[in-house]
């Protein structure tokens, strides 16, 4: 299909031929900024991308650390061989935690 001028719609114009200077030069400037602002989201993905990566293994390796030391302790230790006891002591202080909120 084609238009009047007998180019196509959609088609890129060149500056040569478009007869419009002004608009040729707004569209140049506007392709430049969309360029330049393509090129600093690709930039700004990789860096968050690698940070989250990152931010992944530091969590995961906190994790462990804090499995290892809870493992080792003297209350993990306690729980594991009690559990009962520890359900009851939690209940116990979940209601006395209550009791002092809804006095407020």
């Amino acid at each position: 299909m084609t238009t009047s001028t007998g180019t196509k719609p959609n088609s890129k114009l060149s500056k040569s031929n478009s007869g419009t200077p002004i608009a040729d030069s707004m569209t140049e400037t506007l392709h430049e900024s969309v360029d330049t602002l393509s090129g600093h989201a690709v930039t700004a993905e990789q860096k968050l991308r690698n940070t989250a990566a990152s931010s992944a293994e530091t969590m995961e390796q906190k994790q462990q650390q804090v499995k290892q030391y809870w493992e080792q302790s003297a209350v993990g230790k306690y729980t594991k061989e009690n559990p009962v006891a520890t359900a009851g002591i939690a209940f116990a202080a979940g209601m006395l935690l209550t009791t002092f909120l809804r006095r407020k």
